[in-house]
């Protein structure tokens, strides 16, 4: 039986996740875990580059998000689950990587310039890029090749960093004269993108999100701050869905081919109000979430389940990251 391709991917710890991480990565890790071998990390030394004078929530941060991703259907007995601080051989091999990467590829690394902005707009104009910032995108990549992982699943905007990774790889492979790493690739991730209440990106830090683990009396809230078609003055104004900024794109996500149909039908014929209009999307979203929810109110009455989770996955994850730092020293010929 051929061996499944191995898949690396993880996510910040920052607090608990909204429906854009749910749509844009969780729903599609859960399909991958059934045909490839998922390594799945919550990397935790990655929020201290833009969060390390934060550090009172982080380990309810990391609980929070494993909660979420176990909700969704992240199955451990499929996929491995682990923390990133608990896998040391991806502090060492972040070392070895930094070694033979050259400072302007690190400096022109997209996700390095995202991060700063965000460092801009919490300490203001004086803000300066800790070293751990700047290695970022090498952190990154000793991720990916703590597990020489075939592929990286990603949207478009995070091509260029995969790429870099495979610079790395290509690097080292060509100074040591090996082809010990795998170069990975890019597996571009086709999902429904979510917008936040107010039409703008979804994100916490912009308080438009909804949260995975919301109540429903909180996602309804939320869903009636959903901006829909400003042109209309009037309930049965006839209305234009194409400039609705918000609810109808909720529910060409949420909706049935025929509840959107008629959606539409209704509000272009002026049959159909806004606020009601947003009051049945909520009991949809709500309905969507149901089974999710109830799962996630399992697990936060079983704290020590999801403990054993994490313990038994960083257990399986270093197996692998042990014998690849094994294998890397003996490479670069490290005594």
């Amino acid at each position: 039986m051929e061996e499944k391709k191995r898949i690396m991917s993880g996510m910040r710890p920052t607090g608990r996740l909204h429906l854009g991480h749910y749509l844009g990565v969780l729903k599609n890790w859960k399909q991958l875990q059934e045909d490839y071998d998922c390594f799945f990390s919550v990397a935790d030394w990655h929020a201290l580059t833009t969060g390390y004078d934060k550090t009172d929530v982080l380990k309810e941060n990391v609980l929070n998000v494993v909660m979420d991703w176990l909700a969704c259907g992240i199955d451990p007995d499929k996929a491995t689950v682990f923390v990133q601080s608990t896998i040391p051989e991806v502090a060492e091999l972040n070392i070895y990587l930094g070694m033979v990467t050259p400072q302007n590829w690190v400096e022109r690394d997209p996700t390095l310039k995202d991060m700063a902005k965000i460092l801009k707009n919490k300490e203001g104009q004086n803000s300066q890029i800790g070293f751990g910032l700047m290695g970022y995108p090498v952190l990154m990549s000793a991720d990916i090749v703590s597990v020489n992982a075939h592929y990286v699943p990603v949207g478009k905007d995070q091509v260029a960093h995969v790429e870099l990774t495979r610079d790395m790889v290509r690097r080292f492979n060509n100074v040591y004269k090996t082809n010990y790493f795998v170069e990975p690739q890019p597996k571009l991730n086709e999902c429904s993108l979510i917008c936040g209440v107010d039409g703008a990106k979804m994100g916490k830090s912009f308080n438009n999100d909804i949260k995975i683990s919301d109540t429903e009396e909180v996602t309804a809230k939320r869903i009636m701050q959903c901006i829909t078609d400003r042109s209309r003055a009037r309930k049965n104004d006839p209305g234009h869905p194409d400039k609705c900024e918000v609810a109808f794109k909720y529910w060409q996500i949420f909706g049935n081919e025929n509840e959107i149909a008629d959606i539409e039908k209704e509000c272009i014929a002026g049959a159909r109000g806004c606020a009601d209009c947003k009051r049945q999307l909520a009991a949809k979203v709500n309905e969507y979430f149901k089974d999710i929810r109830e799962k996630r109110k399992y697990y936060e009455a079983h704290l020590d389940e999801v403990q054993g989770i994490l313990e038994e996955g960083s257990a399986k994850a270093r197996k692998v990251t042990q014998k690849v730092l094994n294998d890397v020293r003996n490479i670069i010929g490290m005594y």
